[in-house]
């Protein structure tokens, strides 16, 4: 009998054992359970969170993106704005032009029409014309004396003419300013437009009988006199070639 009892005393101190050994391995095992757990949390946390600083920093490019835009369509918008000024101040100076152009058109015109009267063209057209200003001929005040820029303008004319060795005709044509009396004008033109053409006979070897002058005067100005640089564009010789 007390075998028995020894043998199950035994049993239940072996029994006791084995539930000690056996809740401490599940509780290590949950615990070992909740510490991967907390890790791949952290890990999920941690890939969220630079997921998060990805989406900021694209955030912030596509900010710093579109102020760059926004101050290049304010550029472009300022240039277009400069852009249209200068378009207008174009327009305007094209329609100053017109107005010389028209001009020297209506005089080459009727230097053509003359020519044709006297019989000296063989097709009757113009061939082109050229436009000596007061910054090249330098005339003196009511003189009609040719500075050396004005012999070297007038050298170059001839020579174009005898290179390309056409029959043609000139008509030199004498202009003015508005200061002064219409009759001083008109002489001092024809003065101008002599003194060209007997330099062109004489110094550039052109057929006198080629060469006719006329004076406009102060007739058909260029620009309007009222300024300097106005009144200096309106003294001129133009050069009329005519075939």
């Amino acid at each position: 009998m007390k075998q028995w009892l020894a043998m199950g005393a035994c049993a239940l101190v072996l029994s006791g054992c084995a539930t000690k050994d056996y809740v401490h391995a599940y509780v290590q095992t949950q615990l070992k359970s909740l510490h991967e757990g907390e890790l791949a949390q952290n890990e999920r946390v941690q890939m969220t969170n630079t997921r998060v600083d990805g989406v900021v920093t694209r955030i912030g490019a596509l900010d710093t993106a579109a102020t760059t835009q926004a101050s290049r369509l304010k550029a472009t918008e300022a240039r277009l704005a400069l852009q249209g000024v200068s378009l207008a101040i174009h327009d305007e100076r094209l329609n100053g032009h017109d107005g010389v152009l028209a001009t020297v058109a209506r005089s080459s015109q009727e230097a053509l029409e003359r020519a044709t009267a006297a019989g000296r063209l063989a097709a009757g057209k113009i061939v082109y014309e050229v436009v000596l200003t007061d910054d090249t001929l330098r005339f003196e005040l009511d003189k009609a004396g040719l500075s050396a820029t004005a012999q070297q303008a007038l050298n170059d004319f001839a020579a174009r003419l005898k290179a390309d060795g056409q029959g043609v005709f000139v008509e030199i044509q004498g202009h003015t300013d508005g200061q002064g009396s219409t009759q001083a004008n008109a002489s001092l033109g024809l003065a101008r437009a002599q003194a060209v053409q007997h330099y062109l006979a004489v110094k550039g070897g052109l057929p006198l009988h080629r060469l006719s002058v006329i004076s406009y005067g102060e007739t058909a100005p260029l620009v309007d006199n009222k300024s300097r640089k106005g009144r200096a564009q309106n003294r001129r010789v133009v050069l009329v070639v005519l075939k």
